[in-house]
């Protein structure tokens, strides 16, 4: 049991809380926000209440996220240099004075600085060539791997300077939860989903850096 008693979260999320892990600082804990998840649940339609809360656990979908085909795949053939190339190091779920939480690795650039967001970036630096690269190599690791994700949004990703340039690494929204297991096992049906992902984030991107004269939203519709 981690006792996180009178240790403040370093970032928040409507979802869950992020901890510094007490005796290892170069880890994460995720841990839910139960308060929300209700009132989340209690937003719901009842048909999507009847499928009950723990599809709105984003511990429980992270865990199921990082058991993907493409991920066990990539491990068993002892690929996982690759698969945490643009990942933070997952180590399941742990024990905590509040609960259950998910453990991962703490991203840190070269120089043991915390990575900022890309969000961030985007609005003080804009989409400069160093980073418009870093999303190419982070898109092409997309492909090779196969690894599935939801929309691919700025805020969920960190540049952490590796080897002297900017890499983008995906801190949530990993996973594809609505996809049957099946389906997520063909290769082409994989490629043309996580198609679409990019060229949607380079179109969020295209958003982020314009004048957002509409929201995001209705930027769709257009």
């Amino acid at each position: 049991m981690i006792n996180l008693s009178g240790i403040e979260p370093f970032a928040s999320g409507y979802n869950r809380h992020c901890y510094r892990h007490p005796d290892d600082p170069a880890l994460c804990l995720k841990v839910l926000r139960p308060e929300n998840i209700e009132a989340r649940f209690q937003r719901q339609a009842w048909p999507k209440k009847m499928l009950g809360r723990a599809r709105i656990d984003d511990n429980r979908q992270e865990l199921r996220a990082h058991q993907q085909q493409a991920i066990r795949a990539l491990i068993k053939d002892g690929h996982n240099e690759l698969v945490w190339a643009h990942l933070p190091q997952f180590h399941g779920a742990v024990g905590t004075s509040l609960g259950l939480a998910n453990m991962s690795e703490l991203l840190f650039d070269d120089h043991g600085v915390p990575g900022e967001t890309l969000e961030h970036y985007l609005k003080h630096r804009g989409f400069d060539q160093p980073i418009r690269d870093a999303a190419d190599r982070f898109c092409n690791w997309l492909l090779e791997t196969g690894i599935l994700t939801r929309n691919l949004l700025p805020h969920n990703l960190v540049i952490i300077d590796r080897g002297g340039q900017p890499e983008l690494f995906l801190v949530d929204g990993l996973g594809a939860p609505a996809i049957p297991d099946k389906l997520a096992t063909l290769p082409a049906w994989r490629q043309r989903y996580i198609g679409r992902r990019i060229r949607r984030f380079y179109l969020r991107l295209d958003w982020e850096t314009g004048d957002q004269s509409t929201s995001w939203e209705a930027s769709q519709k257009l």
